[in-house]
């Protein structure tokens, strides 16, 4: 009977960790026939989250079922419940709606995380987000009707709570989005509610006179130190009390790593992440791997750790695969790090800003940090072609991959 390495997740670093445990049963040759590599994810495709700010939404859920295949990855559909890391299973439910179980020897936790939603009034009935691709589609939906409602300062307001990486690129983009769809002269009103007393609060002063450069520019004003009290069909109240009238709120702050993780006993951080060893197995277990958003690793011996991002859930998720599989095949582990840093934010039509490092010095800004941003979103991250010999050497995890 085969082990078997059981990933669950299909995200970046779901989908990176399948195809670098694939790359080791590969390189094991015959003793690789031992070792079963096995995806269980809701479906077999990538959401390539980083994009759904943007208004077109036709290519961000690429399917990954052909380059599962060609790499002898096999994939379940369904939807994890419960993990038993003590019994080696999950349970979970299958494409039809019934309970499963699913054994494994090694198991990879690839979850990611969602956007938490604290106890606003009228948060979940009247806000959209950009979190999760049916939510960026029941914004665009949204979006395409406000031609049909009558005139209004609501109606052409668009309010982004949260001032963080994804609250910038969601209100970068929001004037030009709302006169494509009410026309090219109508006046629109774009606002940034954000608690802290600075836009980009973890983002750090580097980039931030380029971010503020590119709201004047575009009309983006900024409410700081502001918090949303309340939300409704007409708005929202703030702090402090003023109401702003908008029929369209999107909500952009925070996020938590997948609940699964309430089912590892393991310190976690603020976040929920799992703490996990330089090979990213989570602390306390002999058999569970954390990788991606689900874990707080360390990037370097300086003290600096992941971050929520798809930048390291990629060569997280290849250090993850590659060392769950080498355990169980007797190859060399090796240790996740990832000393480059950097950040590329998009800025709309304006342009974007890019930076190097952990203090984030601004290298590129305007038209050249765009067209890296587009490079970046619209190739860099998106899965190897369907070439098996290319796509296993991709997962190479001494590949380190910054994005």
């Amino acid at each position: 009977m085969k082990n078997r390495i059981l990933i669950v997740g299909s995200g970046f670093a779901g989908m990176w960790s399948a195809l670098s445990a694939a790359r080791a049963v590969d390189a094991a040759g015959s003793a690789g026939q031992a070792l079963e590599v096995v995806v269980l994810a809701p479906e077999p495709r990538l959401h390539v989250r980083p994009r759904l700010y943007e208004h077109d939404l036709s290519d961000v859920a690429p399917s990954l079922e052909r380059l599962f295949k060609i790499v002898g990855v096999r994939f379940v559909q369904g939807h994890v419940e419960r993990i038993r890391d003590a019994d080696h299973a999950v349970d979970y439910i299958d494409e039809t709606g019934s309970p499963a179980i699913m054994p494994f020897d090694r198991l990879v936790l690839a979850t990611g995380s969602r956007l938490h939603l604290p106890p606003v009034p009228g948060l979940r009935e009247h806000a959209f987000n950009v979190d999760q691709l049916a939510g960026a589609v029941r914004l665009d939906s949204h979006m395409r009707g406000l031609v049909n409602r009558p005139f209004s300062a609501a109606r052409n307001t668009v309010i982004v709570v949260g001032g963080g990486f994804t609250g910038i690129e969601t209100a970068a983009e929001m004037p030009a989005r709302l006169r494509s769809i009410l026309g090219p002269q109508t006046a629109v009103n774009v606002i940034v509610i954000e608690q802290a007393d600075a836009i980009g609060p973890d983002l750090g002063p580097g980039p931030r006179p380029v971010i503020e450069q590119a709201f004047r520019e575009m009309g983006i004003a900024m409410r700081l130190g502001t918090t949303v009290a309340s939300i409704d069909s007409d708005g929202v109240i703030t702090s402090g009390g003023e109401h702003i009238p908008s029929e369209t709120v999107i909500w952009t702050a925070g996020v938590r790593a997948s609940g699964l993780t309430d089912h590892i006993s393991s310190d976690r951080d603020r976040f929920g992440r799992l703490h996990v060893t330089p090979e990213l197995r989570v602390r306390g277990s002999d058999v569970v791997y954390a990788t991606g958003d689900v874990a707080m690793a360390a990037t370097d011996h300086l003290g600096n750790v992941t971050m929520m991002s798809c930048q390291h859930a990629m060569n997280m998720g290849r250090s993850a695969g590659h060392n769950a599989a080498a355990e169980l095949l007797n190859l060399p582990s090796m240790p996740y790090s990832q000393p480059k840093y950097v950040t590329c934010l998009d800025l709309g039509p304006w342009g974007a800003v890019y930076t190097e490092g952990w203090e984030r010095e601004v290298v590129l800004v305007g038209p050249e940090a765009k067209a890296l941003k587009q490079k970046i979103n619209t190739e860099w991250i998106y899965p190897p072609s369907d070439d098996r010999a290319g796509a296993l050497a991709a997962a190479d995890p001494a590949r380190i991959v910054v994005a």
